[in-house]
């Protein structure tokens, strides 16, 4: 990508507050990926550029080139084949943290998870896992990668937290932005209603 993709701060803090269930709902995309990522600590979340990442079967070699061509304000997203490995853990988040990195999803696993947490470093995998991986299979950094079922390119806007993570196309960043801050306003306008006494059934026109 010639031109990277920048989040400014006060988008990312925007949409780290809009959180990942109103922005999916907003965006009408299929942008989810598996819900087998689950956050690696309790209360991570991350908002980034997505860098995609392949290994080699139970190999981190590419998380390590992944980070040494890593620019400030990416989040690696990375397709480890599922595989219930420790790929990534306290050495890789400093070293990530120390270039700008915001985080990591991965489809596969990674340790030290309390460490990651006393780090504050974002990690989003399907599994926590001790094994052992090699260092081996250079696999494949910067193109286009299916991870936990969706295509995910250099540039791509991560969101992710408790619900769940979305990867959406850069160019959807303003339209979802937009759309999200109208479902906002909405729900919060539905909330006041049902406080007030009315039922979900009316408000969404459900019949009885």
């Amino acid at each position: 990508m010639d031109q990277p993709t920048v989040i400014d701060e006060p988008t990312r803090a925007e949409l780290l507050g809009l959180g990942t269930a109103t922005l999916y709902e907003a965006s009408g995309l299929d942008c989810e990926l598996a819900a087998a990522l689950r956050p690696a600590w309790a209360g991570a979340r991350l908002c980034g550029v997505a860098l995609p990442v392949r290994t080699g079967p139970g190999d981190n070699l590419a998380l390590h080139r992944a980070v040494a061509a890593a620019r400030p304000g990416e989040v690696l997203v990375v397709d480890a084949l599922g595989r219930p490995h420790g790929h990534w853990g306290e050495v890789l988040a400093v070293a990530a943290a120390t270039r700008g990195v915001r985080g990591l999803v991965i489809d596969g696993g990674v340790r030290d998870t309390a460490r990651l947490a006393a780090l504050d470093f974002p990690t989003f995998a399907s599994s926590i896992a001790v094994t052992r991986t090699a260092k081996a299979d250079p696999g494949v950094v910067g193109e286009p990668v299916v991870v936990a079922g969706r295509l995910v390119a250099r540039g791509d806007v991560v969101v992710a937290d408790a619900d769940g993570v979305l990867v959406l196309p850069a160019d959807a960043l303003t339209p979802v932005l937009v759309r999200a801050r109208a479902r906002t306003a909405k729900e919060d306008a539905f909330l006041e209603r049902i406080r007030a006494g009315e039922s979900t059934l009316d408000l969404y026109g459900l019949g009885r």
